[in-house]
């Protein structure tokens, strides 16, 4: 139905991107997918917590900007506190830290929308130096030699676009590297994938919908087809949607028709 330009995908989903692209075979994607879930599991330090950076027409809040920096300080300057930014998740600060940071972070942040700040379950301080040694695991046990050239091009969790034609011991050591232990950007992934790509769609494969607002509020970020808002968003995905999720019955028969 489509023609794949690119793909990416935000935080782990990193992983299935790769095996999207052909950069991973599938029993090589199965391998990296367990592989990090056990060392994740056995080994995994911290957790997460999310926040909104919108205002309830999804367009970006200044004052919730302001609180997450002010809290972000606030935590750090406290003794036995680490904390760190995790995620750029289109409207959403996922932020990082061990229980201390967490717990200094949801009491400096002002409640918002009634659920904010939320704490992530059995989530990992992903994408931050607490995880370093998950990342001196993670190379040890997956070598270099189970990644082979893409098919189509990959952007990362910094924005950066991987070609058929770039070095593998690269990709695998930014996978098993940086991809681990830095902020994950998957807004700067967005911008790069409509603005390098210029698609015709974004396809969201999963999970379920759940990717939807936060691609939502990059493109209204950048006033992307003049949306600019939640309910011009909305009105535009009417009759022709621009963003597809295929956990979303009627948008995925639109894919896979």
């Amino acid at each position: 139905q489509f023609d794949i330009v690119s793909v990416t995908g935000n935080s782990l989903g990193w992983y299935l991107a790769l095996a999207a692209a052909g950069a991973l075979s599938p029993e090589a994607a199965i391998t990296l997918i367990d592989t990090m879930g056990q060392l994740m599991e056995d080994h995994g330090v911290g957790g997460q917590l999310v926040y909104p950076l919108v205002d309830a027409e999804w367009r970006a809040s200044t004052e919730r900007a302001a609180a997450v920096e002010q809290a972000m300080r606030s935590a750090a300057s406290l003794k036995g506190s680490t904390v760190y930014h995790s995620i750029h998740l289109g409207g959403m600060a996922v932020l990082a830290g061990n229980e201390a940071g967490l717990v200094a972070l949801e009491e400096a942040l002002p409640q918002a929308d009634d659920r904010f700040p939320f704490r992530l379950a059995r989530h990992a301080a992903f994408h931050t130096p607490l995880l370093e040694h998950v990342s001196h695991l993670a190379r040890a046990a997956l070598p270099p030699t189970q990644f082979q050239r893409p098919t189509i091009p990959m952007i990362d969790g910094r924005g950066t676009i991987w070609r058929p034609y770039d070095d593998l011991t690269s990709l695998w050591d930014y996978t098993l590297g940086e991809q681990i232990t830095t902020t994950y950007d998957f807004s700067a992934a967005i911008e790069v994938a409509i603005k390098e790509f210029a698609p015709d769609r974004l396809i969201i494969l999963g999970p379920g919908s759940t990717l939807g607002p936060p691609v939502a509020q990059a493109l209204i970020q950048h006033e992307w087809r003049g949306i600019d808002n939640k309910a011009c968003f909305a009105r535009t995905q009417g009759d022709d949607p621009f963003v597809l999720a295929m956990g979303i019955e009627e948008q995925r028969r639109r894919v896979i028709r």
